[in-house]
């Protein structure tokens, strides 16, 4: 009698499992197709996995993070910066066009995408539901946007406290993460561009400061951002004591020495703002009084658009990427 009924319960498992399987597949569309198969509905996550080879070297270790609909992979690890001493997870997609046969010994372009908020311990741009793998995927296919490799590392040590993306004295080397560690990461793990114009940034709220921030700093090394609802000035608290640290590291300050440098390279700035949200005078502002030299810069503004990261997508989708993707070097099919 007990194991009638333990096979009867185990049955009931099955079929109940049989049954979830059915209705998830029936939810995509995918019912008339029996050729699905039960790792194409429950994506690897946290499986090991690689982007293929870079152009020299060990890949770094990644494991699935998540899939997208295409295939496609977000991958994460956790990376011990040298530069910075600080340890903490890095998320990354590549576009398909980079597992093509065709684009197997060309670079790629690079955006490295940072979080408003805490941005800790997780990088929210990493979240599929946001589209930001598929914007850039539809734009790609439409000629819109050049297929970019994009890197999501967190944005702040703990959750405290705003760093602002930068090494303020006696705290973690979140500028020197952001500027050193996250792209020796990439160029280890990706066929990456070794010039400038193969790299940008973008973020939202702090993530957009701490971008800005980042091509004033370093022109030599990143060619763009897009900056979306961002502070143009440091507040973290953390700079108390620290004036003279953080005037170096006051976008606004950066940008009035960069634009009197006419030997600079050329950086753009590509702000967004939404129409249902602050700081729209503050950022015409900035543009009128420091979008000359080497420096230009576009407001792009997002209708009905909030101080939220869906919004900025919509943005991005729009214009903003469009703008940034003209810049930038992309990648070369073999003949």
């Amino acid at each position: 009698m007990h194991i009638r009924k333990t096979r009867s319960r185990a049955l009931l498992i099955t079929r109940k499992r049989a049954l979830l399987i059915g209705a998830i597949i029936t939810a995509l569309g995918l019912g008339a197709f029996p050729v699905v198969k039960y790792a194409d509905v429950f994506p690897d996550t946290g499986r090991p996995m690689s982007f293929g080879r870079p152009l020299a070297g060990p890949q770094p270790p990644f494991r699935t993070a998540d899939t997208l609909a295409d295939g496609t992979r977000i991958g994460v690890t956790t990376l011990h910066g040298k530069k910075s001493g600080f340890t903490g997870k890095v998320w990354a997609w590549a576009p398909k066009e980079y597992y093509e046969e065709r684009y197997r010994h060309s670079a790629f372009p690079v955006l490295i995408a940072l979080p408003g908020g805490r941005g800790y311990p997780t990088n929210y741009w990493m979240r599929t539901d946001l589209n930001l793998q598929r914007t850039l995927t539809d734009l790609t296919a439409l000629g819109r946007s050049k297929p970019f490799i994009v890197v999501m590392p967190v944005l702040n040590p703990d959750r405290r406290h705003y760093y602002d993306g930068s090494d303020i004295p006696g705290q973690p080397k979140m500028g020197s993460w952001l500027s050193d560690d996250v792209p020796d990461l990439v160029r280890a793990t990706f066929r990456t561009f070794p010039s400038r114009d193969g790299w940008a940034f973008m973020g939202s709220s702090s993530g957009g400061f701490a971008g800005l921030k980042q091509v004033l700093q370093h022109p030599d090394r990143f060619r763009a951002v897009i900056a979306s609802g961002p502070d143009t000035r440091p507040d973290s608290p953390l700079w108390r004591g620290h004036e003279k640290e953080k005037r170096a590291n006051d976008p606004e300050r950066l940008a009035a020495r960069l634009a009197r440098r006419p030997d600079a390279p050329p950086v753009h700035l590509q702000f967004q703002i939404g129409t249902k949200e602050g700081g729209r005078a503050n950022l015409e502002r900035f543009i009128r009084r420091y979008a000359k030299g080497p420096i230009t810069a576009d407001l792009h503004v997002i209708q009905d658009g909030g101080h939220n990261a869906k919004g900025y997508v919509r943005g991005m989708r729009d214009a903003s990427l469009e703008a940034v993707s003209k810049l930038l070097r992309g990648p070369a099919p073999t003949d």
